[in-house]
């Protein structure tokens, strides 16, 4: 069964702009110019779908510069929220079985 992806979004840029830009051109690999708009355009989708992991970690990676981030299930589009679990008590909209959604019930951080 294909995992469901997890995407960062940003929902503000914080006080500290320039340093939310560096950190999203050191996770995206983007160009500052882009790295920028992409802050301008908030609240938008910074990564493309990957591990829930992996898109926690970016998370992280720039909410330490000030920003404003969540990190979103691209099956079911709800807020994972890594330290109350579980996400929702509601299933997920897709085609798996219960209990089989990362977005319901992430793992335990290390």
């Amino acid at each position: 069964m294909e995992e469901p992806g997890f995407c960062v979004l940003l929902k503000n840029g914080g006080s500290m702009g320039i340093d939310t830009v560096k950190a999203i051109r050191s996770v995206t690999g983007i160009s500052l110019w882009e790295s920028k708009r992409l802050v301008e355009a908030a609240p938008t989708m910074i990564t493309e779908p990957d591990w829930l992991e992996s898109a926690d970690a970016a998370a992280e990676a720039i909410a330490e510069s000030g920003a404003h981030v969540a990190v979103v299930c691209d099956w079911c589009s709800r807020i994972v929220d890594r330290a109350n679990r579980p996400l929702d008590p509601a299933p997920c909209v897709g085609p798996w079985p219960p209990g089989s959604c990362r977005a319901s019930s992430p793992p335990l951080p290390l």
